[in-house]
C-alpha cells in the first residue's frame, strides 16, 4: 500500500509544472488535474504501442541466442561445463542418499495473472491517489500547517514544502529530460552500428537511466550480449556497449552534474545506500525511487535543527 502513494507523490512532483500550467490558463482544478494525469497516460501508450511488437520479437529469439551466444563465449565454455558437472555430482550423491525430493507443480499461468493483478491493483491506485494530491495536495498543506501551534513551525514546514516541490520538481524534470536525450543518443548511435530495432534500444537506455548506478551497468550487459547475438565479427559486437558506455558517461559524468549541483548535492555512499535498501524493499521501482526519497531526507534534515548532522551525512 506504501508503494502507489510514494509513486505518487513523486509523479505529483514530476507533472508539477504541466499541472501549474493548466491551473494558468484558468482551469478548473478537477480539469487540471485530469488534463495532467491523461499527459502522463498518453505519453506512456505513445511509448509502449511502437515497441511491443519489437520486444516481443527479441523475447522470442532468446531460446536461439542462448546457443547462439554459448557458441560465441567459448571461453566460459569451460565454466559452464564444470558447474554442470558439479550438479551432475550433487544430484546423484542426493539420489544415492535415498533422500527424497518433493517436486511442488508451479502454477505459470496463475502466477502471470497474480502478477498483472497486483500491477493492476498498483496503477489504479497510483492514479487515484496522484489526482487527489493534485486536486487537494495545497489545500491538505493549508490544514496541516493549522495544526500547528507555533508561526515558527508553520513557516518552517511551509519551507521545507516549498522547497521539496521546487527542488525534487526541478530534479526529476532535469532527469527526464535528459533520459529522453541519453534515449534518442543511444537509438541514433545504435542505428549507425546496424541494430535492428533502434527504437526499442533507446527506450530500453532511457528507461535503465533512471536508475542510478545499478541501471546503466545492467544496459552495458545487456547491450553486450545483444551486439553478439546481431554482429559475426566481436569487435563490431562489442561496438553498441561501447557507445552506450560513452553516451552514458558524457551524460553521467559531465552534463548532468553540471545541471544538478547547485541544487543537490548528495553522498555517493549514501546514494548506493539507498539504492541497495529501496531495491530490497521495492525491487525496480524502489531503485527508481531511491535518489528522490533521499534527496527529500536531506531537505528535511537540513531544515530541522535536530537533524542537521544527518543531513550533513548526506551531503557530498
Amino acid at each position: 500500500m506504501v508503494l502507489p502513494v510514494i509513486v505518487a507523490f513523486v509523479l505529483r512532483l514530476l507533472l508539477q509544472p504541466v499541472y501549474r500550467l493548466c491551473l494558468n490558463a484558468h482551469l478548473p482544478r478537477v480539469i487540471a488535474a485530469m488534463i495532467t494525469i491523461s499527459v502522463l497516460a498518453a505519453l506512456a501508450t505513445i511509448a509502449w504501442i511502437p515497441l511491443s511488437e519489437s520486444a516481443g520479437d527479441w523475447v522470442s529469439k532468446l531460446p536461439d541466442a542462448v546457443s547462439m551466444l554459448t557458441e560465441r563465449l567459448s571461453l566460459l565454455r569451460e565454466p559452464i561445463d564444470f558447474v554442470q558437472r558439479l550438479v551432475r555430482h550433487a544430484e546423484r550423491a542426493t539420489n544415492g542418499g535415498s533422500t527424497t525430493v518433493a517436486v511442488q507443480h508451479f502454477d505459470l499461468v496463475g502466477a502471470v495473472i497474480e502478477g498483472l493483478r497486483a500491477i493492476t491493483d498498483g496503477l489504479f491506485t497510483t492514479v487515484l491517489v496522484l489526482f487527489f494530491l493534485l486536486v487537494a495536495g495545497d489545500t491538505f498543506l493549508r490544514r496541516l500547517v493549522e495544526l500547528l501551534p507555533t508561526f515558527r513551525q508553520k513557516r518552517q514546514l511551509i519551507d521545507i514544502c516549498q522547497q521539496i516541490e521546487n527542488d525534487v520538481s526541478a530534479y526529476l524534470v532535469t532527469v527526464a529530460v535528459m533520459n529522453i536525450v541519453v534515449g534518442a543518443m543511444v537509438a541514433v548511435a545504435m542505428y549507425f552500428c546496424g541494430m535492428s530495432d533502434p527504437l526499442l534500444w533507446g527506450v530500453l537506455a532511457l528507461a535503465l537511466n533512471f536508475v542510478p548506478i545499478l541501471g546503466p551497468l545492467v544496459g552495458i550487459g545487456i547491450f553486450l550480449l545483444v551486439g553478439f547475438i546481431s554482429f559475426d565479427n566481436n569487435w563490431i559486437a562489442v561496438l553498441p556497449a561501447a557507445l552506450y558506455l560513452v553516451i552514458h558517461v558524457i551524460e553521467g559524468e559531465i552534463v548532468t552534474p553540471m545541471l544538478l549541483a547547485r541544487r543537490f548535492t548528495l553522498n555517493p555512499v549514501g546514494v548506493i545506500l539507498a539504492l541497495v535498501f529501496w531495491y530490497w524493499m521495492w525491487a525496480v521501482p524502489g531503485a527508481i525511487l531511491a535518489v528522490p526519497m533521499l534527496a527529500i531526507t536531506k531537505i528535511i534534515c537540513d531544515r530541522v535543527e535536530a537533524l542537521q548532522p544527518l543531513g550533513h551525512m548526506l551531503e557530498d
